[in-house]
């Protein structure tokens, strides 16, 4: 384990990818930060708030199946960097109009919605790119290292991103930009070890292979499927921005602090999974973590001290990275390397809808009975999900041991 453990990070491709995803995602935090703040600051509205999450995600519904054949299709390390160039120019013009003032709401939500095709195009490649650098038994600690890329970057990128709106909407779009640029440098030197075959043909029965390969697949199904309605129902991030205004009191700078404070956890656990395996029990561990995030959650929702909510957010990080990598490794452990494409942006668009979709539902249902409620009713929720997949859909997963599925 210990060598497995060190050789991933030697691997010059893995650390250039590494390096990459945390400029490229750090850049799309500071985004996340950046626009909803500039969207509350124009319209003063949560349901606004709402529709910059369903902006990202509406393209992402679209679009995975047809970014899952590409991704198998064509070169992964291209797609990635061809996404990422669209994005910085994507950027410029957020940074163009807000420096001449002309930027309003539906420019945001435009710009949200070309950021979400971009990265629905993009994810399923990036993360199909580690099984095409990486050995297969190097996946696991791969994954973990992936995630800790991820939660680094929603610690850099959120308070980094709280910090510039001080400064200018602009200073936080430049900033972007800069990590934008950096990122498609060093995914240019990015070089693939595993030959991937690419599909032969653009047929009906290759464009939804991806989803009846997860759906046949009763532990994938049952794990991500998990993760999307528990935070679906549990996220609160697209509320952050009314906590740190109305009810925290802290300003631009206490939402880069509440927006780092999940990635804080995640990262510390993420890293712990880098050198100690949970696949004896992956099923518990998974149970375990999303109770930890739905009472975390709730306990957010009612605090009014921002250091309690702090801690709260903090273990509604650290709680979720755990789902995270065992559902990353489990899709990159059971699927062939000619399919890793189609079945990474399936499980792209259960992330997706999860996060977009229930920045959404969060801020509709703040519209509807205030920031407060929806949250704590949201970690109850979670809770529900939680009994109802251990018990009643899929009572399989909560002993699964393995990573590696024996099944059809």
């Amino acid at each position: 384990m210990n060598s497995n453990h060190s050789s991933v990070l030697r691997n010059r491709s893995f650390l250039r990818l590494w390096i990459a995803r945390i400029f490229s995602a750090s850049a799309f935090q500071i985004l996340s930060v950046a626009i909803g703040w500039q969207m509350y600051a124009l319209t003063d509205s949560p349901l606004q708030l709402g529709f910059v999450g369903l902006a990202q995600f509406l393209p992402m519904l679209l679009l995975t199946l047809p970014a899952g054949q590409t991704a198998d299709r064509y070169d992964r390390r291209t797609i990635v960097y061809l996404c990422q160039l669209i994005e910085s120019a994507v950027v410029v013009l957020l940074i163009i109009g807000s420096v001449q003032g002309w930027m309003s709401s539906v420019h945001l939500l435009i710009a949200a919605a070309i950021l979400g095709a971009c990265r629905t195009f993009e994810g399923p490649a990036s993360a199909a790119l580690v099984p095409d650098i990486v050995d297969r038994e190097q996946l696991p600690k791969a994954s973990a290292w992936s995630a800790s890329a991820m939660q680094t970057a929603m610690i850099l990128g959120p308070s980094l991103g709280g910090v510039l709106v001080i400064w200018g909407i602009s200073a936080a779009y430049i900033t972007t930009l800069a990590a934008l640029l950096l990122s498609v440098s060093l995914i240019f030197f990015v070089k693939t070890v595993h030959f991937v075959k690419k599909l032969d043909s653009m047929s009906m029965d290759t464009f939804f292979s991806g989803l009846r390969f997860v759906f046949a697949r009763k532990i994938i199904l049952g794990t991500i499927s998990l993760d999307l309605f528990a935070v679906l129902l549990g996220g609160a991030t697209a509320l952050l921005p009314i906590f740190a205004e109305d009810i925290l009191k802290t300003g631009s700078l206490g939402l880069g602090l509440l927006r780092s404070a999940p990635a804080v956890g995640a990262i510390i656990v993420s890293l712990i999974l880098t050198r100690f395996s949970i696949e004896r029990a992956i099923g518990k561990w998974l149970f375990a973590s999303l109770v930890v995030f739905g009472l975390a959650t709730i306990l957010f929702g009612v605090s009014h001290s921002i250091w309690l909510s702090l801690v709260a957010l903090f273990l509604t990080g650290a709680s979720d990275v755990v789902s995270v990598v065992i559902r990353s490794t489990l899709v990159q452990v059971n699927t062939p390397q000619d399919m890793q494409g189609r079945v990474n942006a399936v499980n792209s668009l259960f992330i997706g809808t999860s996060n977009q979709l229930g920045e959404f539902e969060s801020g509709s249902m703040a519209q509807l009975a205030g920031a407060v409620p929806a949250t704590v009713i949201g970690g109850i929720g979670t809770l529900a999900v939680a009994v109802i997949w251990m018990y009643g859909l899929f009572p399989v997963l909560r002993n699964q041991k393995k990573y590696a599925v024996e099944e059809g």
